[in-house]
């Protein structure tokens, strides 16, 4: 089976603390070879200078292909593409265009009155803004406001059709979510990348409290098996033989690229492309 390519996703740090794992977790990855790497935006824009900071700074620092997040969340039409042009200015090329998660309390998105209504019109715009490769999100299973059944994959149709590239779905826990959202992608005529999106579980308790959020399913199997390997104190090989397997089903179903959510942990991430075959490549001197 060929090794699959990889992308990974980063966040940007709040704290000195936090800036140190980062840059740990780039420099063990980075030597992976990814595709690109992503780098999130806060919700309500809170970390809007942060993530520029972080996206310019792996770019230049690590050399890898950095790919900046940008929502429609608090901020004008003209805000938003001042900093898609920014990162243009600073080299970067890549960027993941999203609708955005409301600031907490909020109740729900609201658009702001001179801002982008939506993730396709904010697609639209930087597709006419510059020359940029443009990746969207994806839900497997349906978002939290999704109008019905089929509507995240009309919604994602319609992100195509307005100018994405290539899109990364939510994370999901069982590869029989990805293949069935993959299979009803093509049957309604989309034929670009659609790239599972990966979290290899660092901490099960704090996964679940996404999971929830954000409407991914969670196997009643999973809450047991946690449970037991969180009183025998082998959550992490639990965790990086699930992460894993999941990942090689994928793979014999013809997946060839992965995008991890490493949650700026880099040893659970780095184990499974091990495992899969990711590994880094270093050149083989004096062989005769």
């Amino acid at each position: 089976m060929p090794t699959p390519r990889v992308s990974f996703e980063f966040f940007p740090p709040k704290s000195l603390e936090a800036s140190f794992r980062l840059w740990e977790t780039v420099r063990l990855l980075a030597p992976l070879s990814p595709e690109f790497v992503s780098v999130t935006y806060g919700a309500g824009g809170t970390t809007r200078q942060l993530t520029h900071e972080a996206v310019t700074t792996i770019g230049r620092e690590f050399g890898l292909n950095v790919a900046a997040h940008l929502t429609c969340v608090d901020a004008t039409r003209d805000e938003t593409l001042a900093i898609a042009r920014a990162y243009a200015e600073a080299g970067v090329r890549e960027i993941v265009a999203l609708r955005g998660d409301p600031p907490k309390g909020a109740g729900g998105f609201t658009p702001h009155p001179d801002g982008f209504a939506d993730s396709v019109a904010l697609i639209e715009a930087l597709r006419e803004a510059g020359d940029f490769t443009l990746r969207v999100g994806a839900y497997p299973e349906p978002h939290p406001d999704a109008g019905g059944p089929g509507a995240d994959v009309a919604w994602l149709r319609r992100k195509f059709e307005a100018g994405a590239d290539s899109a990364i779905t939510q994370f999901f826990f069982e590869p029989e979510t990805f293949l069935r959202f993959r299979d009803a992608c093509a049957a309604a005529g989309i034929d670009k990348p659609v790239i599972p999106g990966i979290v290899p579980i660092e901490n099960w308790s704090g996964i679940r409290k996404f999971a929830r959020g954000c409407g991914a399913s969670i196997p009643a199997w999973m809450d047991e098996a946690f449970d037991k390997a969180a009183r025998d104190g082998r959550e992490a090989l639990l965790a990086t033989a699930i992460c894993t397997e999941m990942c090689d089903r994928l793979m014999a179903e013809g997946v060839d690229q992965l995008h991890f959510y490493t949650l700026n942990r880099a040893h659970l991430t780095r184990d499974v492309c091990h495992a899969l075959g990711v590994v880094p490549q270093v050149a083989l001197e004096n062989v005769a």
